[in-house]
């Protein structure tokens, strides 16, 4: 039983490139007369991003200044059962909430799975848990234009990471990772 989250997603919405490319901007005048222009979000995103070339094929990046400890944005997509998600093997863009749940995060509209991977020392973000739902935090502050990196863990950076090399700026790499060697990418 595949299920779409996001209350955006629930009412039958999709949010695509083009979408977030469009977000609507609210004009609002201060009490002495100046026009003040807020920004409305969609309900997964907590701060402007932009996807753009990275570390490693896309990345995403800080559109606004993130203070330390602000929510970025949330990892949405299908939502699969512990059945559903043995059966997609191939995917990289599976995020295991618990035992029983995982989000599949390869749909186009989930904008934060172009957050690539960073060991510990270089990430500038994390991904956080709460009541089922995965968000990513700033652990840093990062500024406009910085790309938003997380470490994605040991058991993925073995798997998927580690046998090309890792190519994050960090001068240690986790989890016995190293950097690619020229030419083998």
């Amino acid at each position: 039983m595949k299920k779409k989250q996001s209350l955006i997603l629930k009412k039958g919405g999709r949010i695509t490139q083009e979408a977030v490319k469009k977000i609507v901007k609210k004009v609002a005048v201060s009490k002495k007369g100046i026009k003040i222009s807020t920004t409305i979000l969609p309900d997964h995103h907590f701060k402007l991003v932009k996807v753009k070339r990275g570390l490693a094929g896309l990345g995403l990046f800080a559109g606004e200044n993130i203070k330390k400890g602000e929510l970025i944005i949330e990892y949405i997509g299908e939502i699969l059962n512990k059945e559903e998600a043995e059966k997609v093997s191939t995917n990289q863009y599976l995020f295991e909430v618990n035992r029983n749940k995982t989000i599949n995060g390869q749909v186009r509209w989930n904008i934060a799975r172009y957050c690539n991977h960073a060991c510990e020392e270089a990430a500038n973000a994390e991904s956080e848990i709460k009541k089922g739902r995965i968000f990513i935090k700033a652990t840093k502050n990062i500024k406009v234009g910085e790309e938003i990196v997380y470490d994605y863990g040991e058991e993925f950076v073995n798997e998927h990471i580690a046998p090309y090399g890792c190519r994050c700026v960090a001068k240690e790499h986790s989890y016995k990772a190293k950097k690619p060697v020229v030419g083998s990418l």
